[in-house]
């Protein structure tokens, strides 16, 4: 899978925007009937989320802003980025404020979306998640809901949402894609610039583009 492509696959996941709820038979027979509350805020989701970009295209094509600012308001409404941002920083994190945590989960998921948010309108066809079924994580930190990436003319791709529970709503805090964890991969990525600068330093050159967040092999130090 391309870096372009993993992008979008990427921004997709992260809005959780299946684009297609699938038939009970999709399903494994344990969870055909009633997909749990986890599954169900994945599932519903997409079909608001797929609905709105198909029908605002034009929209967004012409106007950005909007598109970010629809983007942004899907990120807050199903992507606990705080506690992702978290996870990401790791050891850097530790003993840090609040509001550093937050300055670096904004800074990391703007830009990410700056460069790949456009690429969800450039899909062509009609690509599709299939839900597969779900595990609870160890520790009781959440479930991890399972799903295949349908594109026609390809081998399906396995996307897992990893998601806790926060004030009684679902969130997602975690995407696997093909096995490749969006924490791990950033985790990765900012350790050595985190060894060398704060974490508002980072944000900052996340946040001017001096800095990018990049989905694919994090780039060797120089």
């Amino acid at each position: 899978m391309n870096v372009k492509l993993l992008g979008a696959v990427l921004a997709s996941a992260l809005l959780a925007s299946t684009p297609a709820l699938v038939n009970a038979q999709a399903r494994p027979a344990a969870t055909a009937a009633q997909p749990s509350p986890a599954a169900r805020t994945v599932l519903d989701s997409s079909t608001r989320i797929i609905d709105t970009l198909q029908s605002r295209r034009s929209e967004f094509r012409s106007n950005p802003a909007a598109l970010r600012s629809f983007i942004d308001g899907e990120l807050s409404r199903g992507f606990d980025r705080d506690y992702a941002a978290r996870l990401v920083l790791g050891v850097h994190g530790r003993g840090a404020s609040d509001e550093d945590v937050k300055l670096f989960a904004d800074a990391m998921a703007d830009n990410l979306m700056s460069r790949y948010g456009s690429t969800l309108l450039d899909i062509q066809g009609k690509p599709s998640f299939r839900y597969k079924g779900e595990t609870a994580l160890p520790g009781n930190r959440g479930v991890k809901v399972t799903t295949e990436l349908v594109r026609s003319g390809s081998e399906p791709t396995p996307v897992e949402y990893l998601m806790r529970n926060v004030g009684g709503q679902w969130k997602i805090f975690d995407v696997m894609i093909e096995g490749i964890s969006y924490v791990q991969t950033f985790k990765n990525q900012f350790d050595a610039p985190l060894r060398q600068k704060s974490i508002k330093q980072v944000a900052t050159e996340l946040r001017n583009g001096s800095m990018q967040a990049a989905p694919g092999p994090a780039p060797r130090g120089k």
